[in-house]
């Protein structure tokens, strides 16, 4: 007998699991799994929709299908178009949604004409046919998501306006001094970007939008509005399965709901009380649910237990299992995108485990936990973007880039090439750092923050800055 795997989204975490196991994959949207964190570059004309595919899946997946109603007793997926599913283990990878923000003009579902998330295919696709060079458009935002699209709409030759509500723009990623560099590169693309700056409506004429209502009374022209205000993990499947729900499905280290049937990963997904809302994270929390999935197999078939997807009970793609914890980038938007404003760290959620046998639970009692079995154990995610324009800028930033009454900085600038390099050290610890313009050093900064080891005492901290981040 086979184990029923089914996987409910096809985003970055969903198809990533489809890649490793042969799954029954559930995707809402029309298209194949793409790699959300290129839509900017579609939105800008550098790539064809069909360029950024993701890898094919082991199995084919269901495209247009959207579930709408777990019945855990039955354990049975039902989807809007009336057919079941039936699973052994369910995987809920729904992703997250758009922030609406409560704006006037800005009521219910329909959006008025002209008015856009950033979040999908279709959101890129009905953007790009409506832009041309001079149309006005404003862009709602200006975190990571925001600057990616004020980009991407700056380079088919839209007058864009960025209009971000904090301080400085990427505010969560980069420090002041960072986030002025990035602001320079970004008005030298053309783009009016204007902070500390609220939207408090929008107007329409005929059921399109006309202008952006700014809090002080100004007005921006805008046949185009673009909102990129973050994302809200998408939980009501899962509430109204009756799982435990914080912020997102709550997840222990093995991935699994407060059903043991029932896993999540992803942007949906919360562990250790941190929705990430990276692709980062996502990959790791599939690749260790492969693991999950492909030892609980192995420990059961002793027992003489079903098996997952094959005939002779292996499983294709999955690996040996294995604890993660790794550097990850951050991706500009999709499913795994930078989350404005991500979920704030809290307690971690309490869900056992290794729970004892209880009704709802198909294979019964649990195996004995051993060290060596696959655990998720957070991801430290490494943001990073790449500007265009006559001279492109990279920019690289991870842990907390703000220092605290006794931490330790070193910072190098160069004006010349509008680099900016920086790091704080706490103690023998790295725990952040911020790099524009020049990366070279990014790849041992990652690592020594990754590892999470005490820095060597006979390196003076300046060498950390080097193009070997002070590894030679």
């Amino acid at each position: 007998m086979s184990t029923r795997i089914v996987v409910v989204g096809g985003g970055t975490a969903g198809a990533r699991l489809a890649q490793r196991l042969p799954v029954t994959l559930l995707g809402e949207e029309p298209h194949a799994p793409y790699n959300r964190v290129l839509l900017a570059d579609v939105l800008a004309g550098r790539y064809a929709p069909e360029v950024i595919a993701l890898p094919g899946t082991l199995e084919p997946v269901r495209l247009g299908t959207r579930a709408v109603r777990i019945d855990r007793a039955a354990r049975t997926v039902e989807c809007a178009d009336g057919s079941l599913v039936g699973y052994d283990r369910l995987v809920l990878a729904t992703g997250s949604n758009p922030v609406l923000p409560p704006l006037r003009g800005l009521r219910g579902a329909a959006l008025p004409a002209g008015v856009h998330p950033f979040r999908t295919l279709d959101d890129c696709l009905e953007l790009r046919a409506l832009v041309r060079p001079g149309v006005r458009a404003v862009v709602i935002g200006g975190g990571l998501l925001g600057v990616s699209a004020a980009r991407a709409l700056a380079e088919r030759g839209a007058d864009v306006v960025l209009t971000q509500q904090g301080e400085r723009l990427m505010e969560r990623q980069l420090d002041e001094h960072a986030s002025a560099l990035l602001r320079e590169h970004v008005e030298a693309l053309g783009v009016e970007v204007h902070t500390e700056c609220r939207v408090s409506g929008l107007r329409q004429r005929d059921g399109a939008v006309t202008a952006v209502e700014l809090a002080d009374g100004f007005v921006l022209d805008a046949q185009v509005v673009v909102l990129a205000c973050g994302v809200r993990p998408r939980v009501a499947l899962a509430r109204e399965a009756g799982l435990s729900v914080a912020t997102g499905i709550v997840v222990d280290d093995e991935l699994r709901t407060s059903d043991p049937a029932i896993h999540a990963i992803g942007d949906c997904a919360e562990h250790a009380g941190r929705v990430y809302g990276l692709a980062g994270p996502a990959l790791d929390q599939a690749d260790v649910l492969a693991d999950v999935l492909a030892a609980s197999v192995v420990g059961n078939r002793s027992a003489g237990a079903e098996r997952v997807g094959t005939t002779d009970g292996t499983l294709a793609g999955a690996s040996a299992p294995r604890a993660w914890t790794r550097t990850a980038s951050a991706s500009p938007s999709g499913c795994g995108q930078a989350q404005e404003p991500s979920a704030p760290a809290r307690a971690p959620s309490r869900v056992p485990t290794r729970p004892a046998q209880r009704d709802d639970c198909p294979h019964g009692a649990d195996a004995p936990t051993t060290d060596s079995a696959p655990r998720y154990k957070g991801t430290r995610a490494l943001t990073r973007l790449t500007l265009g324009g006559p001279r492109p800028l990279d920019l690289a930033a991870f842990g907390q880039v703000t220092a605290e009454p006794g931490d330790d900085v070193v910072q190098l600038t160069d004006s010349t090439r509008s680099a900016y390099r920086k790091v704080v050290v706490r103690g023998d610890r790295l725990v952040g750092g911020v790099l524009l313009g020049d990366l070279a050093a990014v790849g041992a900064l990652a690592r020594a923050w990754e590892g999470d080891e005490a820095l060597p005492d006979e390196a003076p901290l300046l060498h950390l800055l080097t193009h070997d981040g002070g590894s030679s």
